[in-house]
C-alpha cells in the first residue's frame, strides 16, 4: 500500500480555455454598449472669404508701431451639413496662400472651431491673425471641414460650443 503522501492532496486545474474565453466574452458584452463610438463626420465647405475685421470688432487692434504686428482678418463662409444630426465640436481646415503662392499660416491648416453644425447650411466666421504686410488677395485649398457626433471636447460653460472671440464675431 504504499501511496506517497502528495498523491492524497487534490491537484489545481488550469482553467480551460473555453471558460477564460466565456469569461472574456461576456465582459466585452457587458462594457460594449456603455462606450460610444465617436464617428468624423466631413462637411462641405463653400463661399469662403477672408477680409480685414470690422474696424469696431473686438479683434481688431489699433497699429501698433512694430514690425512683427499682425492683423485681425475674418474668415468666413458657409457649412453644408447633410445629416439628420448636428455635427459637434467641427473644425474648419484650409491652407490660405497669398498672392506669391506662400502659406499665410505656414504649418497650420486648421484653423479654428465653429463648434456645433446643425443639418443643413450654416454660415461661419472665424477670427485669424495674418501677419502684417502679407500680400493679397488671399486664395484658398482644401478647406474642409469635419466634427463628431458626439463631443470630444470639454464645453467652456455647459451648453457653450465658441470660444468668446468666436461668439463675438457677427455673421452677417
Amino acid at each position: 500500500m504504499g501511496r506517497s503522501a502528495l498523491a492524497l492532496i487534490p491537484q489545481a486545474r488550469p482553467l480551460a480555455p473555453p471558460f477564460l474565453a466565456g469569461v472574456l466574452l461576456a465582459v466585452f458584452l457587458i462594457v460594449l454598449p456603455w462606450v460610444m463610438p465617436v464617428a468624423a463626420a466631413e462637411l462641405q465647405v463653400s463661399g469662403v472669404t477672408l477680409e480685414p475685421c470690422p474696424t469696431d470688432d473686438v479683434g481688431a487692434q489699433p497699429p501698433l508701431r512694430r514690425e512683427a504686428e499682425a492683423r485681425c482678418y475674418a474668415l468666413r463662409g458657409q457649412v453644408l451639413n447633410s445629416g439628420s444630426r448636428a455635427v459637434v465640436d467641427t473644425d474648419v481646415f484650409a491652407l490660405i496662400l497669398d498672392s506669391s503662392g506662400e502659406p499665410v499660416l505656414p504649418n497650420r491648416t486648421r484653423v479654428g472651431s465653429i463648434g456645433d453644425v446643425p443639418p443643413g447650411a450654416s454660415e461661419f466666421a472665424l477670427r485669424l491673425a495674418v501677419p502684417q504686410g502679407t500680400p493679397g488677395p488671399f486664395r484658398f485649398s482644401h478647406v474642409k471641414a469635419k466634427g463628431f457626433s458626439s463631443p470630444v471636447r470639454r464645453r467652456p460653460d455647459g451648453d457653450d460650443e465658441l470660444l468668446p472671440l468666436e461668439q463675438q464675431l457677427s455673421i452677417p
